[in-house]
């Protein structure tokens, strides 16, 4: 059992008002609120030992060095990479997916065929476009159903030979689907195929095991798990990194150069050019700490306590409709009410202190699909209650009123 209490203590921020309303913060799936036990580790670094890594020798450096790959570190024993050098720092989940985008440039040929999932969001879409405009691959989706699930025989259809390449989320940002990413990844290995896995959705709520996975490439960002924004961390395999070529060219990256020729820095430097977020990156790994001391198992748990609470109260409300309502979800639930634009709602919704997302959640083809402009986004987190989920209820319903 969760202390919620306790937990809600270490957040400052949720005991702040907005417009003269308690906050009720419910767009976790954007970006979730940083404990004080992070927001400490920021502080004490640019209090203490504020300094550039891996190239100096003086105590402040190898201060830093030593407390940025210790973060690292903690990090790869969270997912279980095999090895450290697989754990590559990054700003963000979108840096790298293109990371990876970028590097296949050069290894894939005309009449190659990449696959994607209509869940997927805008990162996870255009960076494949744009390698099948520079390299002549074709590009092929894996259809959705009404549910918000892939459509796995479809799948299964359009995996061939000619594959090479295949992007899937974890978790839908806008619906919360859980997707069976490991038959996925089973498959595509099957026509020697590799597979990149957006964990940026998932990372919060499911402890990702890379190894049991056996996935190629799995992305996050550290603003999603309760650490900063600015960083995150592209996993990929020992032996995919190595074939990748690198992404930016810099100081860090480097073995030798001279004029006439540059050699590279063996993993996980390859990828990390220039000076990296020192602090976002040491703040990520106290963040993973800090998780782990609350405890996914209760985590996940909990989380889904709430979603069940909130499903079935706001179902309650005449004309609302979710969209997304595959059995395995995580805890976001989108929705609309009938005749009622999505932004108006959180608008109003707002006005009461409550933060819900609108729009189409940089998921426009699922929106496309359900015939919408967008939906109200509620995404929970293990520091949210069924008090406050009341207030959301409350809230939607008096803009229903008021927008009548």
């Amino acid at each position: 059992m969760l202390d919620i209490a306790k937990i809600r203590a270490d957040f400052p921020i949720l005991s702040r008002k907005v417009n003269g309303h308690p906050l009720v913060y419910f767009d976790n799936a954007a970006t979730s609120q940083t404990p004080t036990q992070v927001i400490d580790c920021i502080v004490n670094y640019y209090q203490h030992y504020n300094a550039n890594i891996h190239r100096g020798v003086h105590t402040l450096s190898q201060e830093a060095t030593d407390a940025y790959e210790y973060a690292r570190d903690v990090i790869c024993r969270h997912f279980n990479a095999k090895h450290r050098e697989e754990i590559i720092f990054t700003s963000g989940t979108t840096h790298g997916i293109n990371l990876v985008a970028n590097g296949y440039v050069s290894l894939l040929n005309k009449g190659d065929e990449v696959i994607v999932s209509a869940l997927e969001h805008h990162s996870n879409i255009v960076p494949w476009q744009m390698l099948c405009e520079k390299t002549g691959a074709k590009l092929k989706v894996i259809p959705m159903t009404d549910a918000g699930e892939l459509d796995y025989a479809a799948y299964k259809n359009l995996v061939s030979e000619n594959t090479k390449l295949v992007f899937v989320n974890h978790v839908s940002n806008a619906l919360g689907t859980i997707n069976p990413i490991k038959e996925i990844i089973e498959l595509a290995h099957t026509y020697n195929a590799e597979v990149l896995i957006d964990g940026a959705q998932a990372a919060p709520h499911i402890q990702a095991d890379v190894q049991a996975l056996d996935v190629d490439y799995y992305v996050v960002s550290a603003h999603k798990m309760c650490g900063p924004t600015g960083v995150g961390v592209l996993y990929g395999k020992k032996a995919s990194l190595e074939k990748l070529p690198p992404y930016q060219g810099g100081g860090e990256m480097i073995d030798q150069v001279t004029f006439e020729k540059t050699t590279y820095a063996g993993l996980p430097h390859k990828f990390e050019a220039g000076t990296p977020n020192i602090c976002g990156g040491i703040a990520f790994g106290r963040a993973i700490e800090y998780l782990h001391e609350i405890g996914f198992d209760e985590i996940a748990q909990y989380e889904d306590e709430l979603l069940q609470y909130a499903t079935q109260e706001l179902l309650k409300i005449e004309g609302l409709k979710i969209y997304g309502t595959a059995p395995e979800k995580t805890a976001v639930i989108s929705f609309n009410i009938e005749g009622l634009h999505p932004y108006d709602i959180g608008t109003i919704v707002d006005k009461l202190g409550i933060a819900v997302r609108t729009g189409h959640h940089c998921a426009q083809p699922i929106m496309d699909y359900y015939k919408i402009p967008g939906t109200v986004r509620a995404s929970f987190s293990f520091y949210n209650t069924k008090e406050e989920i009341d207030d959301l209820v409350k809230a939607v319903k008096r803009a229903k009123i008021m927008l009548a």
